[in-house]
């Protein structure tokens, strides 16, 4: 048995009883239905499986009618571009009939229905993407020589890297995404030169788009070379021209500090590494990618002025929780600190605030503004003091209470 074919037969997910009663209903006669792109890419690696596409001869109203008859729930998701989605018991599965591009316009294409696997796979970007796998025989179909790339640790476009860029401008920033996760040594010339020649087009994009591509490539574990070869060509200037190149050293430090503590990477830090060290540009940047406002306030949150230090991580954990704290002293404690400051963190609660208006009212502030003033001025003394208990919480608040009743 070669390897490849021992990596497919100890994937765990081909066993799934929910994926044979699927093949059941759309495949009883074997040959119209292969699983494609990344579970056959991430399966070959040995990698964990997480999306399940599949490609198949059937048009999608003959695919929704067969699922339907076998109980199983399918969902109309792309249904004019030839993709249903099959609910099933322990996640989804896209199912996409086989297609060919009639026109595209760099951003969107329009497609007609094929019945030939390799005009199918001619269509797509990148050829360790372009991977089929009977469902049966478990036999892998690679028309571009995916497995070669895979092996080799090279991102390649199918046939013209231009054509297929031109066909989608975010290929090219798919291009440093996979770049960043499966390419080892040198990146693929003609690949770089396509994507600096075409690297205009990316204006075209929605700015969601772009926004949900950036940051995939930074949540991955290691963006950093990837990110630099985008200022090597200009690619940042394109969609994000506040980024700049000699902050590139701020990420890699970000990322052997994430690497050192053991930090899943937060896409949004990784952001703030590229850009100058001020809020409003963020928050500029952040708007016009159309961030999320819980985005815009997580940002808010990194760049807001504090003492990051060992003495002062807890309380900004508490004020801002525990994920911005790490993240804000991974970004901006020294490195004498950093280690410290994030041990103090570990298995720490947070702790209960007890004072309230009624408190200082009891104690003799009237009813009015200066009640939420002094609660403030309280809550601040409490995080100053280290969260004392209930009792010193009462001293203070009877303290500070008093200085508001002269």
């Amino acid at each position: 048995m070669t390897d490849i074919q021992a990596r497919i037969e100890a994937a765990t997910w081909l066993r799934r009883d929910s994926l044979k009663q699927l093949m059941a209903a759309l495949d009883p006669q074997r040959g119209l239905c292969r699983y494609v792109g990344g579970v056959v890419r991430d399966t070959l690696r040995g990698s964990t499986v997480n999306d399940i596409d599949m490609a198949t001869i059937l048009k999608p109203e003959e695919v929704m009618h067969r699922l339907k008859s076998y109980g199983i729930k399918v969902v109309p998701t792309g249904i004019d571009h030839g993709t249903v989605t099959a609910v099933l018991p322990d996640g989804y599965v896209e199912i996409t009939t086989l297609r060919r591009d009639v026109s595209t316009d760099g951003r969107r294409a329009t497609v007609a229905f094929s019945d030939d696997w390799r005009e199918d796979a001619a269509r797509r970007d990148f050829t360790i993407n372009a991977l089929y796998l009977d469902p049966h025989s478990h036999e892998v179909y690679d028309y571009f020589g995916g497995q070669d790339d895979l092996a080799r640790g090279v991102v390649r476009f199918i046939g013209s890297a231009e054509e297929r860029i031109r066909e989608d401008y975010l290929r090219i920033l798919r291009f440093f995404r996979f770049t960043a996760r499966f390419a080892e040594g040198e990146a693929d010339k003609a690949a770089l030169e396509a994507c600096a020649s075409q690297a205009a087009g990316l204006k075209s994009l929605s700015r969601e788009r772009i926004a949900s591509e950036i940051l995939a490539l930074l949540s991955l574990e290691k963006p950093a070379h990837a990110t630099s070869m985008m200022f090597d060509i200009d690619i940042w200037n394109e969609i994000i021209p506040e980024a700049q190149a000699e902050r590139q050293n701020q990420l890699s430090r970000l990322i052997a500090r994430e690497q050192r503590y053991d930090v899943t990477p937060f896409a949004l830090s990784r952001l703030l590494c590229l850009l100058p060290e001020d809020a409003r540009l963020a928050d500029k940047v952040a708007s016009r990618l159309r961030f999320s406002n819980k985005m815009r306030k997580q940002i808010k949150a990194l760049l807001s002025r504090h003492d990051v230090t060992r003495a002062n991580a807890r309380a900004l954990a508490y004020r801002f929780g525990e994920e911005i704290a790490v993240q804000k002293l991974l970004l901006f404690a020294g490195d004498s600190e950093a280690g410290p400051a994030l041990d103090m963190l570990a298995d720490w609660e947070r702790p209960e605030f007890c004072i309230s208006g009624r408190h200082i009212i009891a104690a003799g502030v009237p009813a009015g503004p200066e009640v939420s003033s002094a609660l403030q001025e309280i809550e601040e003394q409490w995080i100053a003091e280290g969260f004392p208990s209930g009792a010193r919480q009462t001293e203070i608040c009877n303290k500070i209470s008093q200085s508001y009743m002269t």
